[in-house]
């Protein structure tokens, strides 16, 4: 039965492989899932918007919640939220296809030979791609309400850089862990609205009593949503110190990920 290395270099070294598949297949999930409707690819850029209006409606007029940043403006709110939103969506749409993507492709595991570790990466492809629609949505809001962003935005891919490293190591444990315990996907759709507001994406850390602001720095989303409200609205720099212990973490479950992924794989043949 055939070995699969775990080294960190065969992880670059697959990608780099692989590149051209891993474009191609990109390319056919973000067209796929919007083939045949009328809109197209309109509704990556009216999903987002929509969902906006909601939740500002509801956190800002119906429950009245405001951001301490220095006014009880609703727009403020709405792009206050709509980073935080935007944060999480990048992890949550790979969290919630991870457990699938190999039960998903049993002709890929079966009857070609295939490169299956990729398979996190279409996935964080397409999150990405809806991640920039929706950084772009932000972006013009701004514009279009306060004036040139901040210049500090342009800090925002060294912000979420350690969640694209958390969010593939993640993918990579729960795609082959969805293989063996089919009961994976459906804790994970209970789980991720828990993470969401147990994520500071409606409030801020500082609306928590300090007792409890503890226990939300361990969600590994809040760093990562904090600072990136930071560079983008703010016109803050990033906690260097903070910054350097989420990329190591995130490079530690991002390897032990792909190793699990590699030492389990030789077993989906049997299961599926």
């Amino acid at each position: 039965m055939q070995d699969f290395s775990i080294s960190p270099r065969e992880m670059a070294a697959s990608l780099w492989r692989n590149r051209s598949l891993v474009w191609a297949l990109v390319q056919r999930e973000i067209t796929g899932r919007y083939r045949g409707s009328v809109m197209g690819l309109l509704w990556s850029l009216f999903n987002p918007i929509f969902m906006l209006a909601i939740y500002t409606f509801v956190f800002s007029v119906v429950f009245k919640a405001r951001w301490n940043v220095g006014s009880d403006s609703k727009t403020e709110f709405a792009l206050m939220l709509f980073a935080g939103l935007m944060i999480f969506s990048l992890f949550s749409e790979c969290l919630n296809r991870a457990p699938g993507l190999i039960i998903g492709n049993t002709n890929y595991v079966k009857k070609v030979v295939f490169p299956l570790d990729i398979l996190p990466w279409v996935a964080l492809g397409s999150a990405v791609f809806h991640f920039l629609v929706s950084l772009t949505v932000w972006l013009i809001a701004y514009a279009i309400l306060f004036g040139t962003p901040k210049i500090t935005v342009l800090l925002l891919p060294f912000v979420v850089f350690p969640l694209v490293l958390l969010t593939l190591g993640v993918t990579w444990f729960l795609a082959s862990l969805g293989v063996f315990l089919r009961d994976v996907g459906q804790v994970i759709s209970v789980l991720i609205p828990v993470l969401m507001f147990m994520s500071p994406i409606f409030y801020p850390v500082t609306a928590l009593p300090e007792a409890y602001q503890g226990y939300l720095m361990m969600n590994p989303l809040t760093p990562v949503i904090e600072q990136a409200r930071a560079v983008m609205y703010l016109g803050q720099l990033p906690d260097l110190s903070q910054l350097g212990v989420n990329s190591l973490v995130s490079l530690l479950v991002f390897w032990a990920g792909f190793a699990w992924f590699q030492k389990t794989r030789k077993g989906f043949a049997d299961v599926l």
